[in-house]
């Protein structure tokens, strides 16, 4: 049996890469995932690998680029300002087909936000975040342990199909404590032997490799070819949990910190006898779309429970299809859902009220809107003074 042992998210993390070969780190410091680069700097020369503090987001990125350029495994983490940043050199990585590990610990935003935890952090991740047709392999944990351990499944998926793959994790998820254990034996990057694709020494009358992030002849060959891949792990990689889901009269979705605040909500619905249950995508790309509807389809309702103003439910609403109607319970900018709030939503939805529920277009009704300019202070491109 594994040992236990109690340890902090971000912490839990950064062991977890090096124990999954992680030899190359490349960060700068954000709150709330500073503790992945401050373990990275004490433990990774013990692990024979290399620690850089480097001078930006955007330097991070290039660097790991460059290390994972040569067979390397090779991470970054940021919490979301900084992972905006990064997201050209995500682009880069994508179209060269290069295996990394990028970790976001998510604050609260847009913009600088706040350091609290939140997942508005989702399009960004899942809709690639920058420019082009691409995608990055997306898990999303829920626990200390999952953090620790999900680094192994990111290095083996990312290798497998050659792109980046990033762990999104919740800002408390990383800050919190928890009694966890790892599931896999300590990887030797040295006993992985060599991509044939690898810029390395070039000797034994190999041929040289080159790594090009536009390869310069035919980038519509390109994209289509690296689509699909991305079609096979839609049909083969996504990964989720079930709880009571089948056959549930309202089933939760949600993922991240927020599936823990659904699963209360789970066990308070068994005490007052309503059938409520769990769907979690641990995969948030690619999406578990099949198995999410085949649920949907015997429920009375669907309920997406989400710290972001509505972004998960985009997804659910595909994978539901118009077979079940779907509801929000949001808690943007840092808010922080409980099992109570997301029982009041369920409640709601079988009573037909709204306490709890959330719609952009009835959360904007009585509230108007007006943009004055005043004329007299002569702005650019107006007519000055006069009324």
């Amino acid at each position: 049996m594994a040992e236990k042992t109690l340890r902090k998210g971000n912490e839990a993390l950064a062991e977890g890469a090096i124990r999954a070969g992680c030899r190359f780190f490349a960060g700068y410091p954000i709150t709330p995932q500073n503790e992945v680069p401050e373990y990275m700097s004490a433990y990774m020369a013990e692990a024979g690998g290399s620690f850089v503090q480097a001078e930006s987001e955007v330097a991070a990125i290039n660097m790991v680029y460059g290390a994972a350029a040569t067979g390397t495994r090779s991470m970054t983490s940021s919490s979301s300002p900084g992972v905006s940043l990064k997201q050209e050199g995500i682009t880069y990585l994508a179209s060269a087909d290069l295996p990394c590990l990028i970790v976001n610990v998510m604050r609260g935003g847009p913009g600088l936000g706040s350091i609290a935890g939140a997942q508005g952090d989702y399009f960004q991740a899942t809709r690639g975040g920058g420019n082009g047709d691409y995608h990055v392999i997306v898990l999303a944990p829920n626990s200390v342990e999952e953090l620790g351990n999900f680094p192994k499944l990111a290095y083996d998926l990312a290798e497998k199909y050659r792109m980046p793959c990033m762990i999104l994790a919740d800002g408390i998820l990383g800050q919190m404590m928890e009694s966890m254990a790892f599931h896999f034996d300590p990887v030797d990057p040295n006993q992985l032997g060599k991509f044939d694709w690898a810029v390395d020494i070039c000797k034994n009358g190999r041929k040289k490799n080159n790594v090009f992030s536009y390869k310069g002849d035919n980038l519509i060959a390109d994209v289509v070819e690296r689509a699909k891949r991305y079609g096979l792990i839609e049909k083969t990689e996504p990964r989720w949990e079930e709880r009571d889901a089948d056959g549930c009269d309202v089933l939760l979705v949600a993922y991240g910190l927020s599936s823990r605040a659904c699963l209360e909500a789970v066990n308070k619905a068994k005490g007052e006898g309503l059938k409520v249950g769990l769907f979690r995508p641990i995969t948030l790309w690619p999406f578990p779309t099949q198995r999410l509807g085949e649920l949907a389809a015997k429920a009375k309702a669907v309920l997406s429970v989400e710290q972001s103003l509505g972004q998960l439910v985009q997804d659910v609403k595909l994978a539901v299809n118009g077979q079940t109607p779907v509801y929000l319970n949001a808690y943007p900018a840092g808010g922080q859902p409980d099992g109570e709030s997301i029982l009041t939503a369920v409640r709601s939805i079988l009573n037909g009220k709204k306490d709890g529920l959330f719609d952009l277009q009835d959360h904007a009704e009585g509230f108007t809107y007006h943009c004055r300019r005043d004329l007299a202070l002569g702005v650019q491109g107006d007519r000055k003074g006069g009324n």
